[in-house]
């Protein structure tokens, strides 16, 4: 089995920043309250015209920039993501004919905001067992195009955008452990209840706004914070290390109660945590990789530096990995 790692990040905004005082006009909210539950003070909002796979694009591009290989070199794409420009074809197929590089296998995944770290999980997979040699992996979303925002309760936490990292085979390091998990029985906290085969589309749907999310915020907020401790632990113990050997811990970014209540249960410094959410709000499967493109490339992240990605979202799902960084940094 070859050891891989993650050798190539980007990411891509859209242009539209939404403010919370942009949000103080459209429904009954305030920065102050904003801020001070989810720490988030603006979110990147997709034009009319900008869907998924516009994003993806551009952040593949970085991505394969990045690494340093020729796109001919993708072997494997995969999208993760839950707001697809369409149903079927996937976008990962839109995302494989605009880079033009039709020799990939391609697919989407559908993981919610845990979709980024089952995508590398997934494509690390082939790439150790010699199947394929280089995958592209995507995290992206356009939730405004899904929120209700008429409902202040989510309207103000969701933003778009997209990011992307290759894989390849190394000689060290990479990936040291992986965890996946689901719980189905929750499946109903965090949803977008209508337009599959369940409930089609009608006009009655429309008028009940089941085709925008939904979300029991307490509850996953309960759910959040204890499986970044589980998870966090368990990628950890696989991987023959302990808590105090992590040089940063990349997580969803949801929230900051989320994150500051996983530092004070893992005994974790907060400068540990790769924190943006305060710019870009939760972005769901685009999170964790926009994360990390953005430490890398401002040279925050270093070769042999130990970091774990946890994640967490609709499913429930959440997932893990711990990462012995090998790709140089300072891209910007």
């Amino acid at each position: 089995m070859r050891s891989v790692s993650i050798i190539g990040t980007g990411s891509h905004l859209p242009d539209r920043v939404l403010t919370n005082a942009d949000l103080e006009k459209m429904v009954d909210t305030n920065d102050e309250w904003i801020v001070s539950r989810t720490g988030i003070r603006e979110r990147h909002i997709a034009s009319e015209d900008e869907a998924s796979s516009d994003l993806a694009v551009r952040a593949g591009e970085k991505a394969i920039a990045a690494a340093g290989i020729n796109k001919d070199e993708i072997d494997l794409i995969i999208v993760a993501t839950v707001t697809p420009d369409t149903m079927f074809p996937a976008t990962a197929c839109l995302v494989q004919d605009r880079l033009g590089i039709p020799q990939a296998a391609t697919f989407d995944l559908s993981a919610a905001c845990t979709g980024f770290l089952y995508g590398i999980a997934t494509a690390s997979q082939f790439i150790a067992t010699g199947m394929y040699t280089h995958a592209l992996v995507i995290g992206v979303e356009c939730l405004s195009k899904i929120v209700n925002w008429d409902d202040r309760d989510t309207c103000v936490l969701f933003g778009d955008g997209a990011g992307a990292a290759v894989l390849g085979p190394v000689e060290t390091g990479g990936f040291q452990s992986f965890e996946l998990g689901a719980d189905g029985a929750g499946s109903n906290l965090l949803s977008l209840p209508a337009g599959g085969s369940r409930l089609p589309a009608s006009p009655l749907t429309v008028e009940k706004q089941l085709h925008t999310l939904h979300m029991a915020g307490r509850e996953v907020f309960k759910f959040a914070v204890r499986v970044m401790e589980s998870a966090t632990d368990a990628v950890l113990e696989k991987a023959g290390l302990k808590r105090e050997d992590i040089d940063f811990l990349v997580p969803h970014q949801a929230n900051i109660r989320i994150i500051e209540s996983a530092a004070k249960r893992l005994g974790l410094s907060r400068d540990t945590f790769i924190v943006n959410l305060d710019r870009y709000g939760n972005m769901s499967s685009a999170s964790i990789p926009i994360a990390l493109d953005e430490a890398v490339r401002s040279g925050r992240i270093q070769v042999g530096d130990q970091l774990v990605l946890v994640g967490f979202g609709g499913g429930l799902t959440w997932g893990a990995c711990v990462l012995q960084w090998t790709m140089e940094g300072g891209a910007d």
